[in-house]
């Protein structure tokens, strides 16, 4: 059975991290909610989520894809974790698929893993990143690292991260089953 593990922050984009979450599940994905802090975390919006664990325990656990929501101030929280800069790039360097949505494709440039790589991101949010080779696509891949422009494209987002996780039939079923 595949794996992603979801980060969530205060702050962070609750429609992207509940659209990937509710969308991996329906593919049979094991999908892992992590709050960079414990307890309850409020999104951007005002949205009140309870993650399944905290970061530090998921650190301890091997996964096939990460997803960054996007939102501010999630991403910028997300963005100042050593821990979480770490676990990207270690992931990427392991061959692990790297995703990220909205204002969150910064994370992973901050952690030098979109240097000379093509990326989607909300407008503006790569701008301080000369490197990244910036994309107007809902979604954008580069090899395993997977980007996405924000709220309204988080359902393509997250078919897309449905059919490198688990197949394109299993992406073309729970589409269907989406009624899109």
């Amino acid at each position: 059975m595949k794996t992603a593990l979801i980060l969530f922050s205060d702050g962070s984009e609750e429609l992207e991290a509940v659209t990937v979450v509710n969308i991996l599940r329906r593919a049979g994905v094991t999908v892992t909610l992590a709050g960079a802090s414990a307890g309850a975390l409020r999104g951007s919006r005002g949205v009140l989520l309870t993650p399944d664990t905290t970061l530090e325990e998921a650190l301890a656990i091997s996964f096939d894809m990460v997803v960054l929501p996007g939102g501010q101030p999630g991403t910028n929280h997300l963005k100042a974790d050593p821990r979480i800069l770490n676990l990207v790039r270690q992931m990427s360097m392991q061959g692990k698929y790297v995703a990220a949505i909205c204002a969150a494709p910064s994370v992973l440039a901050a952690a030098g893993l979109l240097d000379g790589k093509h990326a989607s991101c909300y407008p503006g949010a790569l701008d301080a990143f000369p490197k990244v080779l910036q994309q107007n696509g809902a979604v954008t891949e580069d090899g395993k690292l997977i980007t996405s422009r924000g709220p309204g494209t988080a359902m393509d987002f997250a078919l897309v991260l449905v059919e490198r996780l688990v197949g394109r039939a299993k992406r073309v079923e729970v589409e269907t089953g989406l009624q899109r």
